[in-house]
């Protein structure tokens, strides 16, 4: 995706993008080409794949979610900061939390949040399931991109979420575990209330957006240990 399509296909998506904003991105671009050489920030590093597979595709966000308010938004296990430092770019007005729990990657998002004047994000280097135990009912927007399964994402994350709230992770094709573990909505206090379908331009891969609606508080023993819930949900 060059720069031409780039600012095309998020002028489709009502996002429009300056030559101001472009330029932040190559900052980040350059930014996260330079940590590469040194740690293992992200295996997709050409510019064109940079662009069309990590920040448009974290702008398709907007696409399942209406972000023009001042929200509070968290995204965990973000990584490099997708799509997490993708979106404080683009929409100022979020108030956006970071968790990730690898300290390299953590330095990298610090040194983007400076290097772009990001005054709108805090960073957390913590587990989401130690995060979360201590931050429930807390935000409006929770998201994650390329993390695990749906039934670990749903349990990691809705006790974060605020009554209302909803629950809006970037995944591709996704439609068999919603189904297979529907059951855990009714346990977690939330319903899936649409799905946003839809193909990336360019190279035409699939991505899935659910959208989960918090309804009512998530029980307090959730969430488990992590490889509690490994253990159980691959064994099902």
């Amino acid at each position: 995706m060059n720069k031409e399509e780039f600012i095309k296909k998020c002028k489709d998506l009502n996002i429009e993008i300056d030559e101001e904003l472009y330029n932040k991105f190559m900052i980040y671009y350059t930014t996260l080409v330079e940590w590469n050489n040194k740690f293992n920030m992200t295996a997709i590093i050409k510019k064109e794949d940079v662009f069309l597979l990590h920040f448009y595709d974290s702008l398709c966000l907007i696409k399942a979610v209406e972000l023009k308010d001042n929200l509070s938004l968290c995204d965990f296990g973000t990584g490099a900061g997708f799509p997490g430092i993708v979106l404080s770019i683009v929409f100022n007005n979020l108030k956006v939390t970071l968790v990730e729990s690898n300290k390299k990657k953590c330095l990298f998002l610090e040194t983007i949040k400076n290097k772009l004047n990001l005054k709108n994000i805090i960073i957390i280097n913590d587990r989401v399931e130690n995060y979360s135990k201590n931050n429930r009912e807390k935000f409006d927007i929770v998201t994650c991109r390329a993390v695990t399964s749906i039934p670990i994402i749903l349990e990691l994350s809705t006790s974060l979420l605020k009554i209302n709230g909803l629950l809006v992770p970037l995944k591709s094709n996704c439609s068999e575990e919603i189904e297979k573990y529907e059951y855990l909505e009714k346990e977690l206090g939330i319903k899936l209330i649409d799905k946003v379908i839809y193909n990336l331009p360019i190279n035409n891969a699939n991505r899935t957006i659910p959208i989960y609606k918090k309804l009512f508080l998530t029980p307090l023993k959730y969430p488990r240990n992590y490889n509690v819930m490994l253990k159980e949900y691959k064994n099902k």
